[in-house]
């Protein structure tokens, strides 16, 4: 296996960690509130995501930013929750035709939190000079592909569970974002920094 391989393989096995869920619980609570229809406008939100992933990663890469892992464990589920809030307030009057720069810039934030809960592993492994810029490219492709299977796998169940149960795509959201709402606070409480 090449390097980049094994950088693209890194970074699809970081977003869909089954034992580090709060990524794959963070796209989850992005992803519930569009309908499938609406696939474009959550592409470039997710991308918005890996944007901002990858700014954390070579500033950390490059040592301009340092922060405490344990605040950063902390913020990761205060993303979660804060995005579960956003859907159920917003759940019952969602505009999907409405521009969405808000949405974006706090995806993009969000990703920026996201990559420093990694950046430590991944600057320790990094080799540093122009191999470094191709490993973070193969990793944060890892990471879009992670991110579009998940989305994906998402929109596949809840097509099958709607039409299976005849549930409104309203009802998922309010069930799916109060689920993410209430993991992630337990994920905040039990993640405090102390």
């Amino acid at each position: 296996m090449s390097i980049f391989e094994s950088y693209l393989k890194l970074g699809l096995e970081h977003i869909a960690d089954l034992q580090g869920y709060d990524h794959i619980l963070f796209v989850l609570a992005l992803t519930i509130v569009y309908p499938i229809k609406h696939w474009r406008k959550l592409l470039i939100l997710v991308t918005a995501f890996t944007v901002g992933h990858s700014i954390t990663l070579i500033l950390a890469g490059l040592k301009v930013i340092a922060f405490s892992q344990d605040l950063i464990e902390f913020l990761i589920p205060t993303t979660i929750f804060i995005t579960s809030i956003y859907n159920l307030i917003r759940g019952v009057k969602v505009n999907y035709s409405k521009r969405f720069g808000f949405n974006y810039l706090l995806v993009l934030a969000f990703g920026l939190i996201h990559g420093l809960g990694f950046s430590n592993f991944f600057v320790s492994m990094s080799t540093g000079g122009e191999q470094a810029v191709y490993n973070l490219l193969a990793f944060n492709i890892g990471i879009e592909l992670g991110q579009l299977l998940i989305v994906t796998t998402i929109f596949a169940t809840l097509g099958i569970f709607m039409s299976l149960f005849k549930v409104s795509h309203r009802d998922v959201n309010l069930t799916v974002s109060g689920a993410t709402l209430g993991l992630s606070l337990v994920m905040m409480i039990e993640r405090l920094p102390l």
